[in-house]
């Protein structure tokens, strides 16, 4: 279908306060643009450190709403207003809110409903009566839906089982990773006496401090490693673990090894200047940061967790994995990278994760082509 200058596209998320699928969502938005595509960001509130990268060109529309569930009747109203071509929608109570508004406002807009991490996983702390009941909403919900995406195989797979929604009905898409603001900005200069010369190695990992990410784990790890080697280790990211993690720096007496900076708005020059950059998570969905850490070309290490390190790394043919919460097998795969025992890949295949290639995936759907 040829682009028309009056095609609009709406990107809704809860808001911009940091992680890849919001990441991954700008991209999608940056991307449109240059399609010719207009775009609204519809943020249930517009708060959060990444309204600095919303891309110039897109419109940023606040719906003032503190949680999802409030924000469907402006979500209606919108939709009835500007009745856009298609709406992008992430995570689950999002989605559903995004079909509600829909069929309140009777409009023919397309909603495609993207999934970005492990259902399973996500639904395990649950009452036992969500757990019944979330699967049955959400496969109702997504039957409804003119599209769903998953970021990754086993996301898909994974959503597939726990709601029962057809699998074959869901598509996969990988998350717009690399762009080429991505190169330019791990290019930029870092002034951080870390990375002086003569100092020991860095290790990075970035993310939210979450039970997800499995922090301690690699401040352990660290710890292990400093017993043969002199290392260091950054984490950018903040997040409600963050006063249990100073504690186990403390504890472990790491305070002049391990650094915790909070959020930054470049982490991809510390990306290009580290020596590895270690995921440590207990589930995923796809993780950004890991392929954007390997397009910069730093070697990675990685949790085997459920989903998207194995799809990313070739079940480590790109990189090294290891089993999810194994202290022994990450403290061995990062001595194995300092000490020159893992070699490096060729062809990391990243054409995958291109920006371009993920736009036009989604304008198919959005488009109904």
């Amino acid at each position: 279908m040829m682009n028309d200058k009056s095609e609009l596209v709406a990107v809704f998320l809860p808001s911009l306060r940091g992680g890849g699928a919001e990441r991954a969502m700008l991209n999608l938005a940056e991307g449109f643009l240059e399609e010719g595509v207009n775009v609204d960001l519809v943020l249930a509130q517009k708060e959060g450190p990444y309204l600095q990268r919303v891309p110039q060109g897109v419109s940023l529309i606040d719906l003032h709403a503190p949680r999802i569930r409030y924000a469907i009747g402006s979500l209606k109203s919108y939709l009835a207003h500007k009745r856009p071509m298609g709406l992008i929608s992430s995570m689950d109570h999002t989605n559903v809110a995004s079909l509600v508004a829909r069929r309140l406002a009777r409009v023919p807009t397309r909603i495609v409903a993207t999934l970005h991490n492990t259902m399973s996983i996500k639904m395990k702390d649950m009452p036992g009566w969500r757990r019944m009941l979330v699967p049955r909403i959400l496969r109702g919900a997504y039957r409804s839906a003119s599209a769903v995406v998953a970021v990754s195989q086993g996301v898909a797979d994974d959503a597939a089982k726990v709601t029962g929604f057809p699998l074959k009905r869901i598509n996969v898409i990988y998350n717009p990773a690399i762009t080429p603001e991505l190169l330019t900005r791990a290019s930029e200069p870092l002034d951080h006496p870390w990375f002086k010369s003569g100092e020991p190695p860095v290790l990075l990992s970035v993310g939210r401090l979450t039970e997800q990410k499995d922090y301690g784990l690699l401040v352990r790890a660290v710890k292990r490693v400093r017993e043969s080697l002199p290392v260091r280790l950054i984490i950018l990211g903040e997040g409600e673990e963050r006063v249990s993690l100073e504690q186990l720096v403390t504890d472990l007496d790491l305070q002049d090894s391990v650094a915790l900076p909070g959020f930054v708005s470049n982490p991809y020059a510390y990306m290009r200047h580290a020596a590895m950059f270690v995921l440590s998570s207990r589930w995923e969905g796809l993780s950004m940061v890991l392929i954007e850490a390997m397009a910069v070309g730093v070697p990675v290490v990685s949790t085997n967790c459920p989903n998207g390190p194995f799809e990313v790394l070739k079940g480590g043919e790109l990189g090294s994995l290891v089993p999810v919460g194994d202290l022994s097998a990450l403290t061995e795969a990062i001595l194995g990278v300092l000490e020159g025992r893992v070699r490096s890949p060729g062809d990391l295949d990243l054409g995958r994760f291109q920006k371009e290639q993920a736009v036009r995936s989604y304008l198919k759907l959005l488009r109904g082509d």
